[in-house]
């Protein structure tokens, strides 16, 4: 039996394909980090966290600028260079997507966590055995 050229150019495509949608995959999967560990982070992160009281503004170039922070008392200056999203003010918590550089996180794009209108009114959620 004879391979025939069509059926191996057929092979290539399809295999190139996968590798590209492999190698598509991967860069799209951005992980989650503490805040302690975004100045040593290496390309595109995650970073979730409270947004300081007080501590959000447009600073001279008109980017959007604020102050995350976690659970353990770090903090993370980050700059935004959108307008500031419009459920900002209420929100309980934000996840900064971006990379660090000269001492600040760069935000590409900003998730405002915001609370639940029926959590303000029962109060918080039990899970079942707590």
């Amino acid at each position: 039996m004879k391979i025939k050229p069509v059926h191996i150019l057929g092979v290539a495509v399809i295999a190139a394909a996968l590798l590209f949608g492999a190698g598509a995959f991967q860069s799209a999967l951005t992980p989650y980090i503490p805040i302690a560990e975004a100045k040593s982070a290496k390309g595109l992160v995650q970073v979730s966290g409270l947004v300081q009281d007080g501590k959000s503004s447009y600073d001279s170039n008109g980017n959007f600028t604020f102050v995350l922070t976690d659970d353990k008392g770090n903090t993370l200056p980050v700059v935004y260079r959108k307008i500031k999203p419009a459920n900002f003010d209420q929100a309980i918590g934000v996840v900064a997507i971006g990379h660090y550089k000269d001492n600040v996180f760069e935000a590409d794009q900003l998730l405002v966590k915001c609370p639940s209108k029926y959590q303000a009114q029962y109060g918080p959620t039990k899970v079942a055995g707590q």
